[in-house]
Formats: structure tokens, C-alpha cells, sequence
């Protein structure tokens, strides 16, 4: 007569052929405490899910804040940039006003004398310079003989000269930056 043998799953703890033959008690119990060290092995992996699920919680928060807060930066440097513009401008007309001062003094004088007249024009033309050089207007003018700067200088024609060739001959019309920014190039000519 043949005994089947033994199937490794029947048994829920390891059995080897040393080991003493266990009551039906014993392997009642074995089969409890896998039960409980599965339970308890369940519960700390859901302990770690939540733990995690925490943690993703927190750093996505903190990304939104961080994100609010790029925005709120972003906003205020714009509302720095439109308050700078509009007093940079603010502060250039009002450096321009004694200039306004000076042609409407002029324009109101009646009977100006052929003296006055240049003079008074002299003076106004004087205060706009000031008023340019106050806010980095600069006039470009070059003499005649300098080398010619195309950042800064436009070429109308190029006329046969006695003096070195890529040099200025005559200026046209002044140019003009402001803080080493050309708002307006001179007009040049330049030698052959």
C-alpha cells in the first residue's frame, strides 16, 4: 500500500524530515501567527501608503505656494517696471517745463529787439541741453576728420576728400543716444 506523499502547500510552516511531527494544535497555531505577521506585515504597508500619500500631499502644497508665489513676484517686478517708466518719463518732462517757460516768456514779448531775439533763443536752446544731459541724452557729433562709427553714425554719401578714407567729412544732422543707446544716428558723410 502506497501513502501519498506530502504536499509542500498543505502545510503552512516549513517542515523538514528532523523536525518532530506536529499536532494538529501546533499547526493551528503556525497557521495563526502567519495569519497575524500577514496582518500586521498589511497594516505597516498601509501605514507606509499613508505616510507617503502625506508626503505627496506636502510637496504638492508646497509646489502650488512656490508656483503663487513666482506669480505674485512676477506681477509686483511688473508693476516695479510700469512705476519706474512712468516716473522716469514724469521726471523728463518736468525737467522740459522751464524750457516751456522760457519760449512762452518769449512769445508773449511784444516788441523784441533784433539783440533780444538771439539771445533769448540762445538761452532756451542752453536749458533744452540741460534738460537732455540731465536724463542721458547725448548729442552725437562728430568732427570732422574722426573715424567713422557706424553704431552710432550714418553714412548719407561717401565724397573724395584730401583727408583719410572711413573718416567724416561733414555732419548733416547730430545724432543722439540716451544712457549709450542710439535714439537717433548722425547723418555723415565720409570720405573715399
Amino acid at each position: 500500500m502506497s501513502h501519498p506523499t506530502p504536499n509542500p502547500s498543505d502545510t503552512p510552516t516549513p517542515h523538514s524530515p528532523f523536525d518532530p511531527p506536529q499536532s494538529p494544535e501546533e499547526i493551528e497555531a503556525a497557521a495563526a501567527a502567519d495569519a497575524a505577521d500577514a496582518l500586521a506585515q498589511q497594516e505597516n504597508t498601509q501605514a507606509e501608503l499613508k505616510a507617503l500619500q502625506a508626503k505627496v500631499s506636502d510637496l504638492v502644497d508646497q509646489a502650488m505656494r512656490a508656483q503663487a508665489e513666482a506669480q505674485n513676484a512676477r506681477r509686483r517686478a511688473d508693476e516695479e517696471v510700469a512705476k519706474v517708466r512712468k516716473f522716469a518719463v514724469e521726471a523728463f518732462a518736468e525737467s522740459l517745463l522751464p524750457v516751456i517757460d522760457s519760449l512762452e516768456a518769449a512769445l508773449n514779448v511784444q516788441n523784441a529787439s533784433a539783440e533780444q531775439l538771439p539771445e533769448g533763443t540762445q538761452a532756451t536752446h542752453r536749458q533744452l541741453l540741460s534738460a537732455l544731459e540731465r536724463n542721458k541724452v547725448v548729442e552725437v557729433n562728430p568732427a570732422a576728420g574722426a573715424k567713422f562709427d557706424p553704431t552710432r553714425e550714418q553714412a548719407i554719401s561717401v565724397v573724395p576728400a584730401e583727408q583719410d578714407a572711413g573718416t567724416v567729412v561733414s555732419v548733416l544732422q547730430k545724432g543722439y543716444t540716451i544712457a549709450d543707446r542710439v535714439l537717433r544716428p548722425a547723418l555723415v558723410t565720409v570720405a573715399q
